[in-house]
């Protein structure tokens, strides 16, 4: 006999949320929502059109963010000059955690602080770091969800060495 489960329910709802949030999420052939759109707060590079472009999203409690930083600043400074642009996007809810977490971790990139987290909402971010390789038009390329040492250094490298040869 079927009897009406209010506790099944309420996860069959849970559910049908979470695969409809996972769907969300930005993927390869998607244009990468305008950085501008968001009020982020910081300044963000002037040019970006033309440019390979790497949005990684961080944040201060996250350990592997603090590995992936040595690796985005070897990133800027090997590629800066062939056209890379590297913008971190921090999503604390206190802006502080940022500015302490910089302090001991600096970078040589861009960082913006996603005030309210609209647009790590609107990217589908669930995984720290997240980032986004995006070609000149703005459009994603690939995507990392979390960081594994060298193995993702040397993907961002062959990522960027196929960009930069179209």
């Amino acid at each position: 006999m079927n009897t009406f489960r209010p506790k099944t329910l309420v996860l069959a709802a849970m559910l049908a949320v979470s695969v409809f949030t996972a769907s969300a999420m930005l993927n390869v052939g998607a244009s990468f929502p305008d950085l501008a759109a968001f009020k982020l707060d910081g300044k963000l590079p002037a040019t970006r059109k033309g440019k390979i472009v790497i949005i990684d999203f961080w944040a201060s409690w996250c350990g592997p963010c603090k590995e992936s930083f040595p690796v985005l600043n070897e990133l800027q400074k090997k590629y800066g000059d062939k056209g890379l642009v590297i913008i971190g996007v921090n999503e604390d809810e206190d802006k502080s955690d940022m500015q302490s977490f910089l302090k001991d971790h600096p970078a040589t990139f861009t960082v913006v602080h996603d005030d309210g987290q609209k647009l790590v909402a609107k990217a589908g971010i669930e995984t720290m770091p997240s980032s986004f390789v995006l070609d000149g038009a703005g459009v994603v390329r690939f995507t990392h969800n979390g960081f594994h040492g060298s193995k993702t250094r040397e993907q961002y490298e062959q990522q960027i060495e196929s960009l930069l040869k179209k």
